[in-house]
């Protein structure tokens, strides 16, 4: 099956199309994934308890990697929406940066 991952900045989106060919991420392999790329894009977490979900990781790498950050980095891009999939368990996502919202 192909996933699709959209990553909504206002009006402006990137598109992500999973080849069915390729092999998906494990869910442990997306978050660690996700973990390197919070820490090393220096995101902070959303909530006061300081518990982080994916969802939040989501939202957070996306806004600090931007629109152009995709847009400009294909590798980066697709690890992205192969994070996306396998730590939400989804074929379908979106991820809206300006709503901060998560959904599938």
């Amino acid at each position: 099956m192909r996933s699709t991952v959209c990553i909504a900045f206002g009006s402006a989106e990137v598109l992500v199309n999973l080849p069915a060919a390729e092999a998906p991420w494990s869910a442990d392999e997306a978050r660690r994934w996700l973990d390197e790329q919070f820490i090393a894009n220096d995101c902070e977490p959303f909530r006061a308890s300081g518990k982080v979900l994916n969802a939040d990781k989501l939202l957070a790498i996306a806004n600090a990697i931007g629109q152009r950050g995709f847009e400009q980095d294909e590798a980066l891009r697709l690890a992205f929406a192969h994070a996306a999939e396998a730590a939400l368990s989804r074929s379908v996502v979106r991820i809206d940066v300006d709503a901060r919202t998560v959904s599938y």
